[in-house]
């Protein structure tokens, strides 16, 4: 019986040290703007099989090998960071209304509800999503609130600075991040060649989000020029053309001018294809997919 449980603690002990390589892998690689390894990011995490930025859907994540989970964050009443995208609380909970006016306490009464029907998950708290996505993946935090500083204070808290990266497109938001930390990471969006160069001077990022209407050779350099990976989204017309089998269109049309970070609702489908024309390595992937 002693050997058995000593062959289970050495698993553990394995387990969460190749978990903490892999996180340090991807930092390395998303810290690299001169790799040509493409990043994948789940967009609310894996939410095509469980409920948006549920811990359900960042443990999918995790299990298939995404590099970025991308998760939406507000804060309770009473200051507790938690993640939910919309404005009100109507369409993903059994709630209604602001739930930014609603205590934590209030707040873990309510169901999360996914595509329209009650589930028994609850909603997550910024800091349990953290604790799940530690040393196994990099976090996206899209801030859907002005109360920063409480959700500052949690990555400090869990000591996740490597881990995290901040996304906004409240220049002034992003400034009062790097203000609390320098070491602190943020992706700022673009919505020009000409802003995506004020994001630049302002915030030397490691990745700028720029959208397919600008998205040049001239931005692309300017953005590589400054050693930052550029962010795009295969959100919408990609992610369908993905599910309906054109692979190779939707490649192209994402990585043709020098993207190295792609987002998306179908990470298992990117990843494989991915995979098999040669843009990243399988070995990322915690599972056989």
């Amino acid at each position: 019986m002693q050997r058995y449980r000593y062959t289970f603690f050495l698993l553990v002990v394995c387990s969460l040290a190749w978990g903490q390589q892999r996180a340090d892998a991807i930092r390395r690689t998303f810290l690299d703007a001169s790799s040509h390894e493409v990043l994948v990011a789940s967009h609310r995490a894996t939410h095509n099989v469980y409920p948006e930025n549920s811990l359900k859907a960042i443990q999918e994540s995790i299990r298939l090998g995404v590099d970025i989970i991308e998760i939406d964050v507000k804060v309770s009443s009473d200051g507790i960071p938690f993640l939910m995208h919309d404005r009100t609380m109507d369409r993903t909970t059994t709630g209604k209304g602001d739930p930014e006016e609603l205590t934590w306490e209030e707040l873990q009464k309510l169901s999360i509800v996914d595509k329209g029907k009650k589930t028994s998950y609850r909603i997550p708290s910024l800091e349990a999503a953290l604790e799940l996505a530690d040393g196994k993946i990099l976090v996206d935090l899209d801030l859907k609130t002005d109360r920063l500083d409480r959700i500052i204070e949690v990555v400090k808290r869990l000591d996740m600075k490597e881990s995290v990266f901040f996304f906004e497109d409240d220049y002034t938001a992003l400034s009062h991040i790097q203000s609390a930390d320098k070491d602190f990471m943020i992706m700022p969006r673009a919505q020009s060649v000409g802003q995506a160069d004020t994001a630049i001077t302002m915030f030397d990022p490691p990745v700028v989000h720029i959208d397919f209407s600008f998205y040049t050779t001239e931005c692309v350099q300017l953005i590589k020029n400054s050693n930052a990976r550029i962010w795009i989204n295969a959100l919408g017309d990609c992610d369908k053309d993905l599910l309906a089998g054109k692979t190779k269109q939707v490649l192209k049309k994402l990585l043709g001018n020098g993207a190295t970070i792609i987002q998306t609702d179908e990470p298992k489908l990117l990843l494989m294809a991915l995979e098999k024309y040669g843009y990243r390595t399988p070995s990322r992937s915690l599972v056989t997919k």
